[in-house]
């Protein structure tokens, strides 16, 4: 399915306090792009900008689907998520009192997603085996890590076109944080899901991106290529590899 996505100018904040700045960058079909930077940056509120959670205050958000363009700063969030746009949020915002089935379910609720929800239920147990044992859990009771495979499965169930992953590395070891980049890296190359993926973990991220943005203080500061043309940037050395420049 063709689809892309397409930011442009985008200015956004909170009250007087501005959180991105001229931010532009697009994603495109069959992709995982990485937008990388270190806490309070502005990744979370661009990642909430797409999601229709927090409202631009300029700029443009495009996400265009079978040639059709789609204004998301113009639609509800309800609206977004019908076009195919699940987001798995930093912190993973589970309800912790309902099992993870209840979990999983209340991520099949737009209606083209009730139409799949054995397949996508099949998927998503197939991805995160540990999942179908602990089924009947009440999600509150699981391990951190187990809390995000739930959180990125129930953004499945969704059936989602496009998926935006929120900081999934945040209260995890380094085990768990490698293991579930991982498996983000698998949704992309099995089921050929299109990714935007904000993290801090640079190592980790590079791993499964096709490619990368920097966001220092509101704006992007590196727009690369390639992976390779990330790691050889002079700013990414100095932040995250580092280098002396």
């Amino acid at each position: 399915m063709a689809l892309s996505l397409a930011i442009s100018g985008l200015d956004a904040g909170y009250g007087a306090v501005k959180a991105l700045r001229g931010v532009s960058l697009h994603v495109e079909a069959g992709e995982t792009v990485a937008l990388l930077g270190t806490n309070g940056n502005g990744k979370s509120t661009l990642m909430k900008c797409v999601a229709g959670l927090v409202r631009p205050q300029r700029g443009s958000m495009s996400l265009t689907i079978d040639g059709v363009a789609h204004d998301l700063t113009k639609l509800s969030t309800e609206a977004i998520v019908d076009l195919g746009v699940a987001m798995v949020p930093e912190g993973r915002r589970l309800f912790p009192k309902l099992t993870v089935l209840e979990n999983l379910m209340l991520g099949a609720f737009r209606a083209a997603a009730r139409r799949e929800i054995e397949r996508n239920l099949a998927v998503a147990f197939e991805t995160f085996p540990v999942l179908k044992e602990r089924k009947s859990q009440l999600a509150g009771t699981m391990s951190g890590g187990q809390q995000q495979m739930l959180a990125i499965a129930r953004a499945l169930m969704s059936s989602p076109r496009l998926l935006l992953v929120d900081e999934p590395s945040v209260g995890l070891s380094p085990l768990l944080v490698s293991q579930t980049i991982t498996k983000i890296g698998e949704l992309n190359q099995n089921l050929g899901l299109t990714v935007l993926m904000a993290e801090q973990n640079f190592n980790q991220a590079v791993r499964i991106a096709s490619r990368g943005y920097i966001i220092v203080h509101g704006e992007i500061v590196v727009a690369a290529n390639s992976v390779d043309e990330l790691k050889g940037n002079d700013i990414v050395k100095r932040l995250y590899l580092g280098g002396i420049v």
